[in-house]
């Protein structure tokens, strides 16, 4: 499994233009990032977490998930956190035809009403991010500073903390997964890093 835990300049002159990768802020602000639910176990774990702190986050959903799990979705956005498309099956936009691909996102769409788009695995080519960007009303497409790894099964609850505790600053948007595979480590990374963070005097905001 190959990755890389924080996006470097050169690593994103390589996607298209017009990418968010950072929120730059003089505050204290870290933006944490969801993706792949809503599911039922991890998700509702998370909110519980991000509660305790007085934290916002945004997520970023699978269509069929928020079609099987609507009462969890509808308790995100209640609970006064964003929502994000992460198309209808976690489609890979490199192994799919852009129009397929493109109807996979409006397809999640009627499940999940969001300007916000995350590509799953971080891909996406150059015209499909430039038909979201032109579309009406235009997606701001959504990807990160630094991923945690806790979808990496080779790697501890404390190795995917000490990746975020390292590398996080001002203005990141950091990637945890509310998911079956990344559970056993979300939940030990997003608890201490809502504890370290919070102690360093650092607040959680969601994506506007």
């Amino acid at each position: 499994m190959k990755y890389i835990v924080t996006t470097p300049w050169w690593l994103r002159m390589m996607f298209p233009k017009n990418l968010t990768w950072e929120i730059p802020s003089d505050e204290k602000i870290l933006y944490l990032t969801f993706d792949d639910g809503p599911h039922p176990e991890a998700t509702p774990f998370v909110l519980d977490e991000l509660k305790k702190y007085n934290a916002k986050a945004t997520f970023f959903c699978i269509g069929k998930n928020v079609a099987e799990q609507p009462d969890i979705y509808k308790r995100i956005l209640s609970e006064g956190h964003r929502t994000g498309n992460h198309t209808h099956n976690h489609l890979n936009a490199f192994k799919t035809k852009d129009e397929l691909w493109l109807n996979n996102v409006k397809e999640a769409a009627k499940w999940i009403d969001s300007d916000l788009i995350r590509p799953p695995y971080g891909k996406i080519k150059a015209f499909p991010a430039k038909v979201l960007q032109q579309s009406n009303p235009p997606f701001r497409i959504i990807m990160w500073t630094l991923i945690s790894a806790d979808f990496d099964r080779s790697k501890t609850p404390e190795q995917c903390f000490q990746y975020v505790k390292k590398n996080a600053k001002k203005g990141s948007i950091i990637v945890f997964h509310d998911s079956e595979k990344a559970f056993p480590n979300m939940k030990y990374a997003l608890t201490e890093t809502l504890k370290y963070f919070a102690s360093e005097g650092y607040g959680f905001e969601a994506i506007s």
